[in-house]
């Protein structure tokens, strides 16, 4: 942590000049959550210097660009557009902000504060419906729609102020990174084992033809040409070499990793996204006099993935009281 609180210390507006000690120390985070074998290759510093820089600063630029928090109060939610499309009701809000277990950890403190910022993850849905409409005045029904709506809210890096909040979410986005990475490489080397499965039955299958013996129990003149079977296994060598192999494998894993952390920006992004919805979600014409404005922010991974990010902050004494899951469990099923 002492890593990031020293890297991530406040928003940068120009490149950044790290002490040679942190950034061997964001190298070697870097190589822990990809592939430790990397410290094998000499230079693997030299090679991962540059992207590993290059990430960090993407990763701080990413959360200092997340808008500031939104004041959450039960009040709140009628005059936020924001938060009303985000969830469904102002009840629902509170209690979704309450299910969050690290933060009922630390509201179960006596001395839990009197605010917390955290960042509020929601994924956004929409859905083509048949729905009701006005139209020229009439009542119409099976009208074409897209209804948006928000789901699988969670609730990340509470902590007592916005700075730490944006800093616990510099170091979170880094070692995404590092996780897509990894990813990355787990489907490289499946890759590379099935191309060397290829490769070996195609070997054997030209050795049985140069022996003149083809054993297969496939009819004569049904088996594969040699110059095709050359071909095919010309190309799947070149496949292995740009994967590669044996001795090349942790050289390849480690220009891979650089790469990728090199161009951070194609593996997490974020897009502005301007919605126009009715009170019940349902997207209208800017014109409509119905729609509410919403401008998101959206992030985007490089899996696909995408989740709206809300920085929040809110008052945890006016969450709902923690159930106890304790009490609620019958008697007959509780262990004697």
């Amino acid at each position: 942590m002492k890593l990031f609180h020293s890297m991530f210390g406040g928003r940068a507006k120009t490149r950044r000049r790290y002490p040679e000690s942190l950034i061997v120390t964001a190298i070697e985070r870097a190589v822990d959550g990809t592939d430790s074998r990397l410290r094998l290759v000499p230079g693997y510093h030299k090679r991962l210097r540059a992207p590993v820089i290059h990430a960090i600063e993407h990763v701080a630029a990413l959360v200092d660009a997340i808008p500031a928090p939104l004041m959450v109060r039960r009040h709140a939610y009628s005059d936020e557009p924001r938060l009303a499309a985000v969830f469904a009701s102002a009840e629902d809000m509170l209690d979704c902000l309450g299910r969050g277990a690290s933060l009922m950890d630390a509201c179960a403190s006596p001395t839990h504060p009197a605010w917390v910022t955290a960042l509020l993850l929601a994924e956004r849905v929409d859905k083509n419906i048949l729905g009701m409409d006005l139209l020229d005045g009439r009542v119409q029904r099976e009208v074409a729609q897209v209804a948006v709506s928000f789901t699988g809210h969670r609730l990340l890096n509470p902590t007592t102020s916005e700075q730490k909040t944006r800093r616990q979410l510099k170091r979170r986005a880094f070692d995404h990174l590092l996780t897509l990475a990894s990813t990355r490489l787990t489907e490289v080397r499946l890759e590379r084992t099935d191309l060397v499965r290829q490769r070996d039955r195609l070997r054997r299958q030209l050795n049985t033809l140069e022996r003149g013996s083809w054993r297969g129990g496939q009819a004569a003149g049904t088996h594969p040409a040699p110059a095709a079977l050359l071909a095919e296994l010309k190309a799947i060598s070149r496949q292995l070499d740009d994967l590669g192999v044996d001795d090349g494998v942790l050289r390849a894993n480690l220009i891979l990793v650089a790469a990728l952390l090199g161009e951070a920006e194609r593996q997490l992004w974020c897009e502005h996204i301007t919605l126009h919805l009715d009170p019940m979600n349902i997207q209208r014409d800017r014109q409509d006099p119905s729609a509410r404005p919403i401008v998101l922010h959206e992030l985007h991974n490089a899996r696909g993935r995408r989740v709206i990010p809300l920085l929040i902050s809110f008052a945890p004494g006016e969450l709902p009281p923690r159930e106890d899951s304790t009490s609620a469990v019958p008697s007959g099923l509780t262990s004697s």
